[in-house]
């Protein structure tokens, strides 16, 4: 039984799943996982975070559960550095022939 029964999906789920602006999509759900986990890290309450980040409380849950869509890339940039952090956006060259020039948050 060597058949494959399921298809091999990209680097992206939002694309794979036909999103519009996929590779934003991404790109904020790696900037919404980066926040999440510094507010891990701080054992921050969401009432906390909220404050630092000057939003209200609902925003943070709804951002946590993955609903980031009223949230631009630069403003969760900016959430990053309301969180200490330093956020560096570097341009280079693409030398894959392979693959896609892509957006990438690490």
């Amino acid at each position: 039984m060597n058949r494959k029964d399921y298809e091999e999906g990209s680097d992206n789920i939002f694309a794979d799943l036909g999103f519009p602006n996929a590779e934003e999509h991404l790109v904020k759900a790696q900037l919404v996982l980066k926040i999440d986990m510094l507010m891990k890290e701080r054992r921050l309450k969401q009432v906390e975070a909220a404050r630092l980040l000057g939003i209200r409380q609902p925003d943070v849950s709804k951002m946590l559960r993955g609903e980031f869509r009223q949230f631009s890339v630069e403003r969760l940039l900016r959430f990053l550095v309301a969180l200490g952090q330093d956020v560096e956006i570097a341009v280079r060259p693409h030398h894959d022939l392979n693959r896609a020039p892509s957006l990438h948050v690490s």
